[in-house]
């Protein structure tokens, strides 16, 4: 079944039409499916397998997708690796998880699929393979007979994303000791804020657990202070209040304080026709004279 439009109400009836078991969709669009109005959310008698890709998913849209009876999967890739080469492949100790839990770790980026030759996270630096600790950041970096040949007509970049031998995918990341990945931002996305990295992907999870928080989107914003600060775009759940002190000192409450944002920008959020959030856009916004 293919849409041309993406509406969560059409999607529901759709998957009871016609009996669906698996669908794909990305992150965005499993919120929308789990924000969306009681009276057209539907529960089904069978288990309906969803595989998710094209940005970290927020563990809380997954646990939301899961308390409706989803098996969600999320798996990542990029166009230059021709699909996926990780996924976050269950294990049987997870069944004992609190939802919470269990969604936690299945927004991981997860572990190598059996055809992909080798998915590392290396340190940017020194080239060497970062330390399985969840906490030491590096970057993806692929080897697999499913990466592409090389950019058209453009040799220099080729040249330097397949650096000593490696696909530098431009995802930063950190491995847990279980050995699964997890994407902490991409590397254009990550905010240096007096010197510290902060994953937007990280205050982006924490606006999420907030019950009046519909989407959300973290760039770095100009500080004259600290250099970058980050800065949350928040489209509200429908019928929905809060303030910019109360989300900012929700954050400061769930993380270390100097990540929390310093300022909230409240409205919809631009999107791809797939429902990707256009973080360019939001770049720009703060970065263009008077700011956002």
């Amino acid at each position: 079944i293919c849409l041309r439009a993406f509406s969560p109400e059409k999607v529901f009836d759709l998957l009871d039409k016609h009996n669906v078991t698996h669908f794909g969709g990305a992150p965005i669009m499993l919120n929308m499916l789990a924000n969306a109005p009681k009276k057209i959310q539907k529960t089904f008698d069978r288990e309906i397998k969803v595989m998710t890709a094209g940005a970290p998913p927020p563990a809380k849209v997954l646990e939301s997708m899961m308390s409706l009876g989803f098996n969600v999967m999320h798996v990542y890739g990029l166009t230059e690796t021709y699909g996926h080469i990780l996924q976050a492949a269950p294990q049987t100790s997870w069944l004992s998880e609190t939802p919470a839990g269990l969604a936690k770790l299945s927004s991981r980026q997860g572990v190598r699929f059996p055809m992909t030759e080798d998915v590392s996270v290396l340190d940017q630096e020194t080239g060497e393979h970062v330390p399985p600790d969840g906490e030491t950041i590096g970057e993806i970096v692929i080897r697999c007979n499913t990466c592409m040949m090389g950019y058209l007509n453009n040799p220099q970049a080729t040249k330097e994303v397949f650096a000593d031998d490696w696909f530098h995918s431009g995802d930063l990341a950190v491995i847990h000791n279980d050995g699964y990945i997890q994407i902490k931002d991409r590397s254009k996305d990550i905010i240096i804020s007096g010197g510290e990295n902060i994953s937007s992907v990280e205050v982006e999870n924490v606006l999420y657990q907030h019950p009046s928080v519909g989407e959300a989107a973290v760039v770095a914003m100009p500080d004259e202070t600290w250099g970058e600060v980050p800065c949350a775009f928040v489209e509200l759940k429908s019928n929905q209040l809060v303030s910019e002190n109360e989300l900012i000192d929700f954050c400061k409450q769930n993380m270390a304080k100097f990540k929390r944002p310093k300022k909230v920008v409240f409205g919809p959020l631009p999107k791809t026709a797939t429902g990707k959030i256009q973080k360019h856009e939001l770049r720009a916004s703060v970065k263009s004279p008077g700011g956002v």
